[in-house]
């Protein structure tokens, strides 16, 4: 049986117990599941030269096989080793199958790296791409990144987001021995940072749109509370401390406003808070439940859910208040939207029965279409790439919590799992800006 609103908002706003024996470990684990018959074939030819302990072209092969757009060349049938366009032999690349190729070469230069990248289009002999970028040895990770952006939107014509990162809340112990953390890492799992540690907890986190701050939901001092973080100085602000719900904070696209859901009033409502002067309108007034606001990607508009028609489903309202009409209609349960940076495609936790998956509401074609993206059985939280172009979402293993993110074909899946622990609420990043 579903959950009704009140459930929901409950879940949303205590969390669940954490797992018995979790503790908390360095790095996320990949583990890429499934694949796409239409996958672009390239081959990524080990960088030549001194790259520092990171293996650049590994890095890049990781991230274009695990997009589900290309079918990156396995290493061990790559015979020829070329560094640069003048060592490259064509037919043997067309043998292999390949449409395009990437070779590469480090230098190490003032205490740091140079690293030149060239990608060709193998049927016509053409060279595609031709850059060099220079970084401290401890950024090479971020220069493969920036390279896997910059090969998928010269080929595909849609910026990268390899080179983003990734929020999520971990637990770990038992009762008065819980500890729980927000953890901002690399979008491929790596350089896991702790932002918040608590032992009360943290949930919601959400990005503001220039990367820099994290808004988050506290538990400490017993009511719940919502919080923003600049995560590279660590200071923070509570914004809401109200009696009751102070919860599901959303970042406008401008960075101005915040959207968040609060029961000040007696009844869960969307509110709307102008960072600036910390005035609030009260966007929704329904004896329903209204929660969860995710922003149109004009800031004209907010997505929510509510149970106002009997059960969980997707609503869509003025930013600045009116009447609110109804969004999703297929499923019973919808919760949880995710609108994608056009405005065009809407992910939600979809739920029939005891069985909860992500779905995805895509207008692109003029017309609603709904499509399945994840198997279940208890999936959600659903948050867009910046490109759109993959879905990072919570899933439960059997007491485990772990993290998955789906291609918006739903072809390919990718597993991210903190090793022992338990992860959940996840929200994906906005571009980094370079």
């Amino acid at each position: 049986m579903a959950p009704n609103i009140r459930t929901l908002v409950t879940t949303v706003l205590l969390a669940a117990a954490p797992l018995a024996g979790a503790q908390q470990k360095g790095m996320l684990e990949l583990d890429v599941i499934g694949g796409r018959a239409a996958a672009l074939p390239i081959a990524v030819v080990p960088f030549g030269g001194d790259c520092g302990e990171t293996d650049v072209g590994g890095v890049v092969r990781a991230d274009l096989g695990r997009s589900g757009q290309f079918r990156a060349l396995d290493v061990s049938q790559i015979a020829e080793r070329p560094t640069r366009g003048s060592e490259v032999a064509y037919p043997a690349w067309r043998m292999l199958k390949q449409d395009f190729l990437l070779v590469g070469r480090c230098v190490a230069e003032g205490g740091g790296y140079r690293t030149e990248y060239e990608l060709f289009d193998v049927a016509k002999q053409e060279r595609l791409l031709g850059f060099a970028l220079t970084a401290p040895a401890g950024s090479m990770r971020d220069v493969a990144h920036q390279i896997s952006d910059a090969v998928y939107e010269k080929i595909l014509g849609v910026p990268g987001a390899f080179w983003t990162r990734i929020a999520y809340v971990t637990s770990s112990g038992l009762g008065r021995g819980a500890r729980y953390a927000l953890m901002v890492a690399d979008a491929d799992g790596w350089n896991p940072r702790t932002v918040v540690n608590s032992t009360e907890p943290l949930m919601s986190p959400s990005w503001s749109p220039d990367g820099r701050r994290l808004a988050y939901v506290s538990f400490e001092g017993g009511n719940s509370a919502v919080w923003i973080q600049d995560i590279a100085s660590g200071s923070r602000e509570k914004l809401t401390s109200f009696r009751g719900i102070n919860g599901a904070p959303s970042f406008s696209p401008d960075g101005g406003r915040l959207a968040l859901t609060l029961s000040k009033g007696g009844n869960p409502d969307v509110y709307v808070m102008d960072l600036g002067s910390k005035q609030l309108t009260q966007v929704t007034n329904h004896f329903g439940i209204d929660t969860e606001p995710s922003w149109s990607p004009d800031g004209s508009r907010l997505y929510f859910t509510s149970d106002r028609g009997g059960r969980p489903q997707v609503y869509q309202v003025a930013a600045s208040g009116g009447s609110a009409t109804r969004v999703s209609f297929e499923g019973s349960y919808n919760a949880s939207p995710s609108v994608s940076f056009d405005g065009k495609k809407i992910a939600t936790a979809q739920g029939a029965g005891n069985v909860y998956r992500i779905a995805l509401l895509d207008n692109s074609l003029g017309s609603p279409r709904w499509s399945m993206l994840s198997p279940g059985s208890l999936d959600e939280s659903p948050s867009f790439a910046p490109n759109g172009a993959m879905v990072l979402y919570a899933a439960r293993e059997g007491r485990r919590g772990v993290l998955y993110a789906v291609s918006a074909d739903g072809r390919v899946r990718q597993r991210l799992v903190l090793a022992e622990g338990d992860v959940r609420e996840p929200a994906w990043s906005p571009y980094r800006k370079r």
